[in-house]
C-alpha cells in the first residue's frame, strides 16, 4: 500500500478540488470518482437481541464523489453515500435490514492560492470540523475496517453525517486552521427541514513541526439536544439552553514505512434535570507498509464517561492490494466493557474495497 502523506484540512480539500486532473490547466471540468466496499463480520453480537440473527453479517457501501470545476476559483463538490444496514460494526446490535442513503458533503467552494498559503471558503452540507478522523472516513483511506469509538452515524459524539453551514479553511507556511458555523451539533445532526436547529461553532488549528509530523487541536460548542432525541428527558430545560462542548488533540506522524495517528478527546453535554454528562476517549493507530502490495494496521482505543463502565477496543488488520484500485482487508477486532458483567466481544472482519474513476473531462 502506498505511503499516506500527512495533510492538513485545507491541503486535503484543495487536493480534492484538484481531482479533475485533466482540467488542471483548463478553466472548467467535471470529475466523478467512487469507492465501492463490501464487508462481512462474524461475531456473537449479531446473534443477541435485538438482531437475533446469524453470527455472519454482511453488507455493502458506495460513496460517490462528483466534482464540478466552474473556473480557476469556483468548484462544486460532494460526497454521497448509499449502504445496506447493517454494514458498520456499530450496527450489529440493531434490528432489521434496510437500504440507506446520505449526503455527507455538498458544497460550493471558493479557493485561492498564494506562495506561502491558501484559502478555501465552503458553503453547503459539511463534515464536522472537529477531530481528524473524518479526513479518512472513506474505506480506501481508512487502513482499518471499524471506526474509532467516538465516531459514527447515530448517538456518537462525532457523527459522520453532514451539517448545513459554512466553513473557512486556510494555510500559512506550516500553520493550518479552520473555522465552521453549522445548523446543529455533530452530537445530533439535524436536517435543514428539522425542528430544534441551533447554531454550532467548530474549528481547529495545526502546526507541522517538521516533514511528516503535525500536531493539532480542535473544538466545538453549541446546543445539541432536540425534543425527539432519545436522550432528551421529561422535565428537561429547552434544548437551546443546553450546550455541548468538546476539545481534542491530534497528532499525525509518518516516517519511512510507518504512519501513526493519535487522538485524545473530551466531551461535556449539559443537562439541568440530570447531572451533566462527561466523556473522555482516545485512540492510537499504527500502519506499517511491508511491501508495495501488503500492509498491516492496528488501532487501540478507550472510552470513559460519567454514567457507564469504561470500554476498550482493539482492532488489527492485514491488507493486500491485488491491483492499484482494490484493497482486501482481513481483520480481527475485540471490544471490552469493564466492571460487573463486563465481557469481551471478538469479531472477525473481511472487507473488499474498490475505487472507480468512471468519468473525467475538461472544458475550455
Amino acid at each position: 500500500m502506498s505511503k499516506i502523506t500527512l495533510t492538513t484540512y485545507s491541503v486535503t480539500l484543495l487536493l480534492f478540488l484538484a481531482r479533475v486532473a485533466s482540467a488542471q490547466e483548463a478553466g472548467s471540468g467535471f470529475d466523478l470518482r467512487a469507492t465501492v466496499s463490501a464487508g462481512m463480520y462474524e461475531g456473537a453480537e449479531s446473534t443477541e437481541p435485538p438482531r437475533d440473527g446469524s453470527p455472519w453479517t454482511g453488507g455493502f457501501r458506495v460513496v460517490v464523489y462528483p466534482t464540478l470545476k466552474l473556473d480557476d476559483h469556483w468548484t462544486v463538490s460532494g460526497a454521497i453515500q448509499a449502504y445496506s444496514q447493517p454494514y458498520f460494526a456499530d450496527e450489529l446490535d440493531t434490528s432489521g435490514h434496510a437500504l440507506k442513503a446520505n449526503i455527507l458533503q455538498a458544497t460550493l467552494n471558493y479557493s485561492r492560492f498564494w506562495k506561502n498559503g491558501s484559502m478555501v471558503l465552503r458553503v453547503g452540507e459539511l463534515s464536522s470540523a472537529f477531530g481528524s478522523f473524518l479526513l479518512r472516513y472513506d474505506d480506501a483511506d481508512n487502513p482499518l475496517i471499524q471506526l474509532p469509538q467516538t465516531y459514527g452515524y447515530y448517538y456518537e459524539p462525532v457523527s459522520i453525517l453532514g451539517l448545513s453551514g459554512a466553513e473557512a479553511d486556510g494555510t500559512f507556511k506550516k500553520l493550518d486552521f479552520r473555522a465552521q458555523f453549522v445548523n446543529s451539533s455533530p452530537v445530533n445532526p439535524r436536517s435543514i427541514l428539522d425542528h430544534d436547529q441551533y447554531g454550532n461553532w467548530a474549528g481547529g488549528a495545526g502546526y507541522t513541526l517538521r516533514q511528516g509530523l503535525r500536531v493539532g487541536v480542535s473544538a466545538f460548542r453549541g446546543p445539541y439536544l432536540s425534543r425527539d432525541f432519545d436522550y432528551y428527558f421529561p422535565g428537561e430545560a429547552p434544548p437551546n439552553q443546553l450546550p455541548a462542548g468538546a476539545f481534542g488533540v491530534d497528532v499525525q506522524w509518518a516516517t519511512g514505512h510507518w504512519t501513526t495517528q493519535f487522538e485524545l478527546q473530551r466531551f461535556v453535554m449539559t443537562y439541568h434535570a440530570i447531572p451533566t454528562f462527561h466523556e473522555q476517549a482516545g485512540y492510537a493507530e499504527v500502519r506499517r507498509v511491508l511491501h508495495p502490495r501488503w500492509f498491516i494496521a492496528e488501532r487501540t482505543g478507550y472510552l470513559t464517561n460519567s454514567v457507564g463502565a469504561p470500554a476498550q477496543e482493539f482492532e488489527a488488520v492485514a491488507g493486500f492490494r491485488p491491483d492499484t484500485r482494490q484493497i482486501v482487508k482481513v481483520g480481527y477486532g475485540v471490544s471490552h466493557t469493564s466492571g460487573l458483567g463486563g465481557k469481551w466481544e471478538p469479531t472477525f472482519e473481511l472487507q473488499l474495497v474498490t475505487t472507480l474513476h468512471p468519468l473525467s473531462f475538461a472544458g475550455n
